[in-house]
């Protein structure tokens, strides 16, 4: 099987997800960033990394904005890759997890966060 970049996707591979950075630049403006994550299927992290690198750089992109300014978008970084949690993508499931003990820092550049700490 192909998928819509071109890339043959074997049976039997794995899910994985990665965590994806892109970044709009327009001159004169302070650049705009797009955290992605990406759902990729391969045989082991290293192919699966090959795949989002191909992924995000067939993304990149430019166009003129309505302004008539030229916006840029690039891949910023890929910041991880690992293992869906749950390899069975066809229930609920669990995809990404990743931990970290600064929770101020968190709250700052997390702006979908309620202030009001209700987890709903």
């Amino acid at each position: 099987m192909t998928d819509r970049h071109g890339i043959d996707q074997p049976a039997g591979h794995l899910p994985f997800v990665a965590l994806v950075v892109m970044e709009a630049a327009t001159a004169g403006a302070e650049p705009l960033y797009q955290e992605n994550f990406v759902l990729v299927h391969a045989p082991d992290e290293a192919s699966a990394r090959a795949r989002v690198v191909r992924r995000a750089r067939d993304a990149e992109t430019g166009y003129l904005n309505d302004r008539g300014q030229t916006v840029t978008w690039r891949l910023k970084a890929v910041v991880d890759v690992k293992q869906a949690e749950d390899a069975d993508l066809a229930k609920d499931a669990d995809l990404y997890t990743r931990h970290f003990r600064d929770w101020a820092a968190y709250e700052r550049v997390e702006p979908l966060l309620s202030r009001d700490g209700d987890p709903a």
